[in-house]
């Protein structure tokens, strides 16, 4: 018996993360935490990133990996949870992120790793944005810094991700005027705040899983200094990764 669940239309999810190197990731938060916790961070945010994916259970999930997949933390993950890896090509995040969705056989929604608030009714809500009888070619959920968290596309559009000014409040706006002018339709949903900066620390030593960064929290004085987009470095963007 085909059910409705049966028929309803996978969308894939593409995780872009770097390595957990020291300082190597999460660049623009060293001055805070130091190398070491800043790698740290990075590792924890993937693997909470990955695990939110998976439950979402809305497709399959493949790790685009930066440097290459073959980093010792990439392999660990394909064994403990069975991901597929594909390495991040060559060029900035919009043509790397260009290549993700080039690489897709239907419907797929990329995300980063800075976004702690991030959960699986998001990414649920996103894939039923790009379902035939919903009507939209894209869904973005807008970072508060004027980046985005996720971005979800039912075709490729490569045009979409060149010439945007990545690492700056300008993203999403950028972004806006390529959809209108390529006549694409498309839905926002809620935005959401994600970890780019020393002051982003304040709000994610709340969380669980995250208390060791109280104390850099507090050092860091919970202020903002700058936005840049929620993707930037998870994926490993020139300015930083989404």
């Amino acid at each position: 018996m085909v059910t409705r669940r049966d028929r309803i239309e996978a969308v894939a999810i593409a995780v872009f993360s770097r390595a957990p190197l020291p300082g190597t990731t999460k660049t623009r938060l060293i001055p805070a935490l130091g190398a070491a916790a800043a790698a740290r961070l990075q590792r924890r945010l993937t693997l909470r990133t990955l695990a939110v994916a998976q439950q979402a259970a809305i497709g399959s999930v493949r790790v685009w990996a930066a440097p290459d997949e073959r980093q010792r933390f990439f392999r660990a993950l394909h064994r403990r949870c069975g991901v597929d890896l594909r390495p991040q090509p060559a060029g900035d995040l919009g043509e790397r992120m260009a290549a993700a969705f080039a690489d897709a056989s239907g419907p797929l929604l990329l995300i980063g790793c800075d976004c702690p608030v991030l959960q699986p009714a998001h990414l649920v809500a996103a894939a039923a944005a790009l379902r035939d009888d919903a009507g939209n070619d894209a869904v973005f959920i807008p970072a508060e810094d004027g980046g985005y968290v996720l971005v979800g596309l039912r075709r490729p559009q490569p045009s979409l991700f060149a010439g945007i000014d990545w690492g700056s409040e300008r993203v999403m706006a950028q972004t806006r005027h390529r959809l209108a002018g390529a006549g694409l339709s498309w839905l926002e949903l809620p935005p959401l705040w994600d970890v780019d900066r020393p002051g982003d620390l304040m709000r994610l030593a709340g969380f669980a899983g995250f208390h060791e960064f109280a104390g850099f929290a507090a050092w860091s004085g919970g202020t903002a200094d700058g936005a840049a987009t929620g993707m930037a470095d998870g994926a490993g963007a020139a300015a930083s990764g989404l």
